[in-house]
């Protein structure tokens, strides 16, 4: 993608989403934080399911450290690698109560101490939570960037670095949640939706996917 090509791509994507949102349910830092824990490897949907039943009894890593191990996994269960995380998360919980006073910390290098919480988890908080310009790369927006052409890259963080250089700073804030949101409705991973896609003119992808009627009439 040239880069004459990227003002006009993500202000195509931000006029069809002016506010872009994270799908998972959060009300709290502190709900965010333990949501994207349980995310990894997790769909947003599968997560939410869960918190809606967890979040209004245990919303505090008090609250969460007194729910206890077993009825914590009791409460994720249906989320994958639901045991792992749950120790993490209850482990975290102890770590902000012990070190920062029970609240989310807001640097990187003490929200990637906690358990669980990678470069992908800290840049959501810090962006999420706190407004912060960080780019946190997940599966579809390493696939995007790297099928448009908008910052190619071998792993998550090279493309991160990448797009922290490239996307204009007008819309660096959200432009995690629109490339996101646009991996996993339109630039899907087998067949992306070109023939749908509003910012297609300006993507390197060839040759585009065409409409499901003409892909039939081709084979016909």
């Amino acid at each position: 993608m040239k880069r004459q090509d990227i003002e006009p791509f993500f202000a195509t994507l931000a006029a069809a989403n002016p506010e872009p949102r994270t799908e998972l349910e959060y009300s709290t830092p502190f709900e965010l934080l333990a949501a994207v824990l349980l995310s990894a490897q997790a769909t947003d949907v599968g997560v939410n399911k869960a918190t809606r039943v967890l979040f209004p009894v245990a919303n505090t890593p008090q609250a969460m450290l007194d729910l206890g191990l077993e009825r914590l996994e009791d409460h994720i269960k249906t989320i994958g690698l639901y045991r792992s995380k749950a120790r993490n998360l209850l482990e975290t919980c102890r770590i902000l109560l012990e070190r920062h006073g029970g609240e989310v910390p807001r640097s990187r290098e003490e929200l990637e101490a906690l358990p669980g919480v990678g470069r992908k988890t800290a840049n959501v908080v810090l962006n999420v939570a706190f407004g912060e310009s960080t780019m946190a790369v997940d599966t579809h927006i390493f696939r995007v960037s790297n099928r448009t052409g908008l910052a190619p890259g071998k792993t998550p963080l090279e493309v991160e670095q990448k797009l922290l250089r490239r996307v204009p700073a007008a819309f660096l804030q959200n432009a995690h949640h629109w490339l996101i949101l646009h991996g996993r409705y339109v630039c899907v991973a087998r067949t992306p939706r070109c023939w749908e896609c509003a910012v297609a003119r300006w993507c390197d992808y060839r040759p585009k996917t065409p409409a499901p009627a003409k892909r039939a009439a081709g084979r016909a």
